[in-house]
Parts: structure tokens; C-alpha cells; sequence
């Protein structure tokens, strides 16, 4: 039964290191339309033949990086064969994170409504 309870915590394990590890990697790419790329989590399938790998970027084109890391995924993972000790390496699949965008979004749209409706009541003064 010990053994059963370990299996989720060593996947999440794997993902953290993945992450870890595929940052340092993607930081070595030369390719000029992977700008400056936050990994914002590793989700690895349970059988480790796959791993979702979601990025937020600072700057550039999502779309281009995307394509840019999907193309370098081969080369990213014989970089992870390398530092990681398991097994079976996953397939890399890369996916732009739009959770921050949403996040920002959602902010502004929570700021207007606050605008509209802060003049009525006795709103504070600064």
C-alpha cells in the first residue's frame, strides 16, 4: 500500500524537476523568438510519456515562441535525459499560459466596475 501513496507525490516530483531543469535548458537556446520565457508549471502523463509544459512570456509573440519551444522540444529533452535520472524521459509539448492575461484582464474589469460605482457611496479620500 506504500507504494501506491508514493506514485502521485514522484510524479509531482518529476514535474518540478522537469521545470527546474527545462529552464535552464530553454535560458541556452539561440533561437532569437524565445525571448524571456517563465515556466509556470509541468504536468507530466502517468505513464512519463508526456509532458504539458506551460509558459508565460515577458516579451515577443506567444504564438512564435510556442512554435519556437515545440520545435526545440527534441533537443530540450536530450538536454533532460542528460540531468534527469529516470527512465523515461517525456515528450515535450509546449502551451502558452493565458492565466496571467486573464488575470489582468479580470483586474481591470473588477477596476471599472469599482470606478463606476465609488462616487455614489462616501468614497474615501487619500
Amino acid at each position: 500500500m506504500r507504494h501506491k501513496k508514493s506514485i502521485p507525490n514522484r510524479s509531482f516530483r518529476v514535474a518540478d524537476q522537469i521545470q527546474r531543469d527545462l529552464a535552464g535548458l530553454i535560458r541556452e537556446l539561440k533561437d532569437p523568438r524565445v525571448g524571456m520565457v517563465t515556466l509556470n508549471g509541468v504536468e507530466v502523463s502517468p505513464d512519463y510519456a508526456h509532458a504539458q509544459v506551460y509558459f508565460s512570456l515577458l516579451v515577443g509573440d506567444p504564438h512564435e515562441c510556442e512554435a519556437a519551444l515545440n520545435e526545440a522540444a527534441g533537443w530540450l529533452r536530450n538536454g533532460l535525459f542528460k540531468r534527469l535520472a529516470i527512465h523515461t524521459v517525456p515528450t515535450l509539448h509546449f502551451h502558452f499560459d493565458k492565466t496571467t492575461e486573464r488575470a489582468a484582464d479580470l483586474s481591470a474589469l473588477i477596476r471599472r466596475a469599482n470606478r463606476g460605482s465609488g462616487g455614489e457611496g462616501g468614497g474615501g479620500t487619500a
